[in-house]
């Protein structure tokens, strides 16, 4: 670190940009949160939401301007006294506040969806800026859609709410339009030939339809922004805003080359991914950077045998330092003997030359079948060229009844092969996983930790595969077990207890059975 590094502040809008995104609506009480997540992350300015919006998304912004006593807190208003009012009112409580004030300024929607001139514009500016300033210290003022603006005109508008009191100036990318020159030669130019323009602070707010949102930022960061406006998992209106976690990590990876950091701590960035993603029901795809399943996995033999060598040859990031597992080797069709025989010891699986050769072309035929082959079943291929079972606990049997109007009951059977014993166990649940794994809990007591469930489907068709993918945590480490099967409530089961089977072979923990009196008759 040197003296030179420039400080970025992070501005999140998650709750507000980000739930603009169609179907991912917030309950007040979600809003909430998620929003300690987001102090407990380490950003530095929260926009919790639009106050004059509705009385509930009034009364979460104003809770969580009271609770959140070490995060500055964004009221956001449209440049109307109503708007504004709103958000001073439910923003009053916080430690830290500031107004952030917005209008168009491109000819475009001055034309088509404000009708008012420029003049007009600059007017409705300044005299909202001078409003809101009899209440706040700070305003942050928006010129919606700057980047499609005449930059004379951005920079008259920008000249005039800083004669009136602005201290902070976002110049959005709102559709997402700009390309990274444009952004950066437009800070530079606002900064420079704006009267008072380096007077205040710039703020960089930019969407991704695109994929230049965090190009974009890190173009504004160049210009002179010292914060950037972001939402977590890149959520909001139409293809999204800058992601969060993108650019704190570009960031972080190339802070020789930027000269700037942030506040952010890295270490919660995986925990509050999953949160917002399971919130607002909205899924992260395989390919995400940073927080994508497939983020740090890799399937290729060549990259596998570098990464078991060194793993620096294919990863540029330390997925653990965000808190993410690693599980950087996935077993497909594309995997040498190498991750093979690495994945089998890390069970305390050794094979000969000779079963290692069997085994592998075993695995070869069935990840060919179903592209990806999973732990379990792998241990199993093993199992069955050596003739041993390494597993603790096995699924020998599964029965589940559904109903409309009844709860969901599951029978599992499941050997232990300690004893090679056989017990039943019978459990209801609101629907059919639920049961599942209540029945299963019954008999695995390493199995209490339930934290996470994904269902994937695989392909399409009569004869689909799904992928059941589940976390569990023992004795603070988190394990991963991963199944695939046309039913998918069976492949959920049999993930299940492969996670538990990793717990069991790695923490050494006790294998005894659950309560005897929980056994199905």
């Amino acid at each position: 670190m040197t003296n030179d590094m420039k400080k970025i502040q992070i501005f999140d809008t998650t709750l507000r940009d980000g739930e603009q995104s169609p179907g991912a609506s917030l309950a007040p009480e979600r809003k909430i949160i998620i929003a300690r997540q987001l102090a407990k992350l380490g950003i530095d300015v929260l926009e919790p939401g639009f106050p004059v919006s509705s009385p509930g998304e009034f009364a979460a912004v104003q809770q969580i301007s009271r609770e959140l006593q070490t995060v500055e807190i964004a009221g956001f208003a449209r440049a109307v006294k109503a708007d504004i009012d709103a958000a001073v009112k439910a923003t009053q409580d916080a430690a830290h506040r500031r107004l952030h004030l917005f209008i168009s300024s491109s000819d475009i929607h001055l034309n088509h969806q404000l009708r008012k001139s420029r003049d007009e514009v600059v007017q409705i500016a300044r005299k909202m800026v001078a409003y809101g300033k009899q209440f706040v210290d700070e305003i942050e003022f928006s010129a919606m859609d700057s980047t499609r603006s005449g930059r004379d005109f951005v920079i008259q508008l920008v000249e005039a709410v800083i004669a009136e009191g602005a201290t902070i100036i976002n110049l959005p990318d709102t559709l997402g339009y700009a390309m990274p020159d444009e952004v950066t030669e437009l800070f530079q130019a606002v900064r420079k030939q704006a009267r008072g323009g380096e007077t205040v602070r710039y703020s960089a707010h930019n969407h991704n339809d695109l994929g230049l949102a965090v190009a974009n930022s890190i173009a504004a960061i160049k210009g002179g922004a010292t914060q950037i406006e972001v939402t977590v998992n890149g959520i909001g209106e139409r293809a999204g805003n800058c992601s969060l976690e993108e650019l704190v990590m570009a960031i972080e990876t190339r802070k020789d080359a930027l000269q700037a950091e942030t506040n952010i701590q890295v270490k919660e960035i995986y925990q509050t991914s999953r949160l917002v993603s399971r919130a607002m029901n909205f899924p992260i795809a395989y390919n995400k950077p940073i927080v994508g399943r497939n983020a740090f996995q890799h399937e290729s033999g060549i990259h596998q045998d570098g990464l078991l060598k060194n793993r620096s040859t294919y990863e540029i990031m330390d997925p653990e330092a965000m808190g993410i597992s690693r599980n950087m080797i996935i077993l497909g069709k594309h995997s040498g003997r190498h991750a093979i025989k690495h994945r089998l010891s890390e069970y305390s699986i050794v094979l000969t030359d000779e079963q290692l050769q069997d085994v592998y072309d075993r695995f070869k035929e069935r990840a060919d079948e179903q592209k990806i082959v999973t732990d379990d079943e792998l241990i199993r291929i093993a199992g069955d060229l050596t003739q041993t079972q390494p597993d603790p606990y096995v699924l020998v049997d599964l029965q589940v009844h559904s109903g409309t109007q009844r709860s969901r009951t599951a029978t599992v059977t499941i050997r232990e092969n300690e004893g090679s014993e056989e017990n039943a166990y019978i459990a209801i649940g609101a629907g059919p996983v639920e049961a599942v794994i209540h029945a299963i809990q019954q008999a695995i007591p390493v199995a209490a930790e339930f934290e996470d469930l994904e269902l994937h489907s695989l392909s399409t068709g009569e004869d689909a595969h799904g992928e059941a993918v589940v976390s569990i945590i023992h004795e603070g480490q988190r394990f991963r077990g991963t199944s695939i099967h046309k039913d998918i409530i069976l492949a959920a089961a049999q993930a299940y207890i492969s996670a538990c089977n990793q717990a069991v072979m790695t923490t050494g923990s006790s294998t005894v059975s659950g309560s005897k009196d929980q056994k199905a008759n």
